[in-house]
C-alpha cells in the first residue's frame, strides 16, 4: 500500500455518513401472463415469481472512503450499487445521502444530491451510446445541467477526457473506434464530467485485461486523491478490493454478512462464508497449499434457504443455522459478523 493511501485511510475517523443505507431491500416480480393466469385457474401449479436481491441492508459510507462490496455472481451486489447511485428505487428502506433522503422525488436537494452520485459500469462496450460521439458521451448532461455554458463546451470536454487520460483530439470518434481501456476511460469522464463526489464502480475493471486494469485502478486512485471522491467499489475480485478499497463488505444472497477494514478482513475474517472465499484465492506464499472452493452453488434467490442463507453450504452449521436468521453483530473493533457461531465464542 502506497504511503498516500495509507494517510488517506488512517484520515477518514469516525466522520458522519456521507451515504447511509437503512433497511434497504429490492425485489423483482414476476407477474403472470395470460396464459399463466389462464393455466392457474384450470389448476396448473404455477405462480408468479419473486426474486428478492437484495433483503434488509444497513450500511453506511463515510466521505472520503473507499467501500469494496463483494461477493458471488447473482449475490445481489449489482443491485445494491444501482440503489444507491438512485437507478433503481428500493422496494423497501430508505436511502440517506449527506441526511437527506433521496426517495424524495420533489425535493430539489435531493436531485442535486443524485447528480452528485455517478455510476462506472462493468461493460465499457454495452454502456456507451454507440450513435453518439465522445464529445457529446462526456459533454451531454453538464451542459444539460448548467455545469458548463456552449461556449466552454468545448475546452471543458477536453479537460474530462485529460482527466481520464484520454487524448482530446480523438473526442469526434465514435466509442467502437476506441479499446475496452480507452472505453471505460470514457466512461470515467462522463461521470466525473457532473462534478461528483461520491462514485459507484460497479465490476469497473471486471472486462479489461489485467494491464489495463492495473491502469484504470491507478486511475481511481490518483482520481480520489485529486478530486476528494468516495467509492463504493463492487468486485468479485478479491485481490483488486485488497489493493483498493479501505473497507470491505461481504455479501452473500441479498445480505450483508460480514463488514471489517481492509486489513481485518484480509487478516483474520470471522464469518465462514468470508473465510471460504479467502481459501480460494491464490497466493504467492501459499503455493504449495490446495485450495479450495466454496462447496455447492449460491441457491436461488426465488427461493432463498429459510434462517442463515449460507447453511446449506456452511461446514459449521446446526439447526439453529437452519431457522433462524443470524444478526449482523460486532464481533471486534470495527468488525460486524452475522454467524450464530459468534454466539457460542
Amino acid at each position: 500500500m502506497s504511503e498516500s493511501m495509507a494517510a488517506a485511510r488512517r484520515a477518514l475517523g469516525d466522520g458522519a455518513p456521507m451515504v447511509e443505507l437503512r433497511g434497504i431491500s429490492r425485489r423483482f416480480e414476476k407477474k403472470l401472463d395470460f396464459a399463466g393466469r389462464l393455466a392457474k385457474r384450470l389448476g396448473a401449479g404455477v405462480r408468479e415469481e419473486t426474486v428478492h436481491a437484495v433483503d434488509n441492508v444497513d450500511l453506511t459510507i463515510r466521505k472520503g472512503e473507499v467501500v469494496g462490496l463483494v461477493g458471488e455472481s447473482g449475490c445481489g451486489k449489482s443491485t445494491l450499487g444501482r440503489m444507491v447511485a438512485g437507478i433503481l428505487p428500493p422496494s423497501d428502506g430508505s436511502i440517506l445521502r449527506d441526511g437527506t433522503e433521496l426517495l424524495d422525488r420533489d425535493s430539489a436537494a435531493a436531485r442535486e444530491l443524485k447528480l452528485r452520485t455517478q455510476m462506472i459500469f462493468q461493460d465499457p462496450y454495452a454502456s456507451l451510446n454507440p450513435r453518439m460521439r465522445v464529445v457529446d458521451i462526456v459533454g451531454e448532461a453538464p451542459l444539460v445541467h448548467g455545469i458548463t455554458s456552449r461556449s466552454g463546451f468545448d475546452a471543458y470536454v477536453d479537460e474530462q477526457m485529460r482527466r481520464a487520460g484520454l487524448d482530446p483530439a480523438f473526442k469526434r470518434r465514435y466509442p467502437h473506434q476506441f479499446s475496452g481501456g480507452q472505453r471505460q476511460r470514457i466512461g470515467i469522464a462522463r461521470a466525473l464530467a457532473v462534478k461528483p463526489d461520491f462514485i459507484v464502480c460497479d465490476e469497473a475493471v471486471a472486462a479489461l485485461d489485467v494491464s489495463i486494469q492495473a491502469q484504470i485502478l491507478n486511475l481511481f486512485i490518483r482520481l480520489r486523491s485529486e478530486l476528494d471522491l468516495t467509492y463504493l467499489f463492487i468486485s468479485h475480485d478479491l485481490g483488486v478490493v485488497e489493493h483498493i478499497s479501505d473497507r470491505v463488505v461481504i455479501m452473500y444472497l441479498g445480505r450483508v454478512v460480514e463488514e471489517a477494514s481492509s486489513e481485518t478482513v484480509f487478516a483474520s475474517p470471522n464469518h465462514p462464508y468470508t473465510q471460504s472465499l479467502l481459501a480460494s484465492v491464490p497466493r504467492i506464499e501459499s503455493r504449495k497449499r490446495a485450495f479450495s472452493v466454496v462447496k455447492g452453488e449460491i441457491p436461488s434467490p426465488l427461493n432463498p434457504p429459510p434462517g442463515c442463507h449460507f447453511h446449506p453450504r456452511c461446514p459449521h452449521a446446526m439447526e439453529r443455522c437452519k431457522v433462524e436468521k443470524p444478526e449482523l453483530k460486532t464481533v471486534a473493533p470495527g468488525q460486524r459478523s452475522a454467524c450464530h457461531l459468534n454466539d457460542m465464542a
